[in-house]
C-alpha cells in the first residue's frame, strides 16, 4: 500500500481526459488501477479522473502517464486515515435504472413495491450500480427481458455480482459469475445470499474454468470490465455462448467503442444497440 493512502485528480478538456484514461487502460503496469472519469464543469468543458493507487509503483505510473497531456492539471492528496471507503459507500443514494432499485443497507425501508429491489454493498468491489457502465448494462439488460427471459447467464467480470443477481431476480435459472479478485468473488457470494438468489460465483481468470464449461452454453453474457479484456476475450464469449444469443458488453470509454466493436464483428456478432452514459458505452450485441 502506498503510506500514505493518496488520491491522484486530473482536470482537463473531455478529449484529452478521455485519451489519458485510455493510456491508463493500455498500460500493461496499471492493469488493476482503480479509477474514475466523470464531467466536472460542463459550462467550462472540465472533465475529472480520480485515481487511487495501492503502491507506490501504481501511483508514480499513474502520474508519468498523466504527465503526457500538459492541459491536465494533476494533484496528488493525501487521504486521512479512516475508512474512506466506507464512509463514501454510506452516502451513496439509491440508483434506479429501468426496472431494478440499487440501494445499500442505509437505504432499506425506502425500496419502491413497482421495482426489482437489489441490496448490493459493494465493500472493497466493483458495481455499486452508480457507474455508467454498470447502470449501461441494467438498463440494456431491462430493454432485452421486456421481450424474453434469458435461461443460463454469465456475468464475467462480476464485482459486487450485482448483473448476476439482477438476473436471478428476473427469472433466469442458471446465473454464475467470475472474476479474478478474491474479495469480490467473497462479496458477491454475500450479496447473493442478502438478496436471497441463486446465482453462484467463481474465482476464476477468463472462461475456462470448469464451473463456467459446465454451466454453458449461455443465452446472455454480461462483461463489464475494461476494452482491452474485451477484446482478448471475444473468440471464448463467442464459444460461451449459443448461437443467436446475446451479450452485453461495458467498462470501454466511447473512444475505445470502435476498437471492441471490431473485435466482435470480426468474430461473427451483430450490433443490436449501444447506451452512452457520460464517457463511458454500452453494446448490446448477438452471436449469428
Amino acid at each position: 500500500m502506498t503510506d500514505p493512502a493518496v488520491q491522484i485528480i486530473a482536470r482537463g478538456p473531455r478529449r484529452d481526459a478521455e485519451a489519458a484514461a485510455e493510456a491508463i487502460d493500455a498500460n500493461p503496469l496499471l492493469e488493476g488501477a482503480t479509477y474514475s472519469i466523470l464531467e466536472e464543469d460542463e459550462d467550462r468543458n472540465v472533465w475529472r479522473i480520480d485515481a487511487f493507487p495501492t503502491t507506490s509503483d501504481e501511483a508514480e505510473g499513474l502520474r508519468e502517464v498523466l504527465s503526457g497531456w500538459p492541459s491536465l492539471r494533476v494533484v496528488t492528496e493525501v487521504l486521512a486515515d479512516a475508512d474512506w471507503l466506507a464512509m463514501a459507500l454510506s452516502g451513496l443514494p439509491p440508483v434506479r435504472a429501468g426496472r431494478f432499485f440499487i440501494y445499500g443497507v442505509h437505504d432499506r425501508g425506502r425500496t419502491p413495491i413497482n421495482a426489482v429491489n437489489l441490496r448490493i454493498e459493494a465493500g472493497a468491489a466493483f458495481g455499486t450500480g452508480h457507474h455508467g457502465t454498470t447502470v449501461g448494462c441494467l438498463l440494456a439488460y431491462d430493454q432485452l427481458i421486456k421481450a424474453r427471459r434469458f435461461k443460463r447467464v454469465l456475468d464475467v467480470g462480476t464485482g459486487t455480482g450485482v448483473l448476476a443477481i439482477a438476473a436471478a431476480k428476473t427469472g433466469s435459472r442458471v446465473c454464475v459469475g467470475t472474476d479474478i479478485d478474491r474479495v469480490s468473488v467473497r462479496i458477491a457470494r454475500e450479496n447473493a445470499a442478502i438478496n436471497q438468489t441463486h446465482a453462484r460465483f467463481v474465482h476464476a481468470s477468463g472462461l475456462a474454468h470448469h464451473r463456467v464449461r459446465e454451466s454453458g452454453p449461455y443465452d446472455l453474457v454480461f462483461a463489464n470490465i475494461l476494452a482491452r479484456p474485451l477484446v482478448n476475450l471475444a473468440q471464448d464469449i463467442h464459444g460461451a455462448l449459443k448461437p443467436g444469443s446475446l451479450t452485453i458488453l461495458s467498462g470501454l470509454l466511447r473512444t475505445q467503442e470502435r476498437m471492441v466493436r471490431a473485435a466482435y464483428l470480426s468474430r461473427g456478432f451483430r450490433l443490436e444497440r449501444r447506451i452512452h452514459r457520460d464517457a463511458w458505452a454500452t453494446l448490446v450485441l448477438r452471436r449469428r
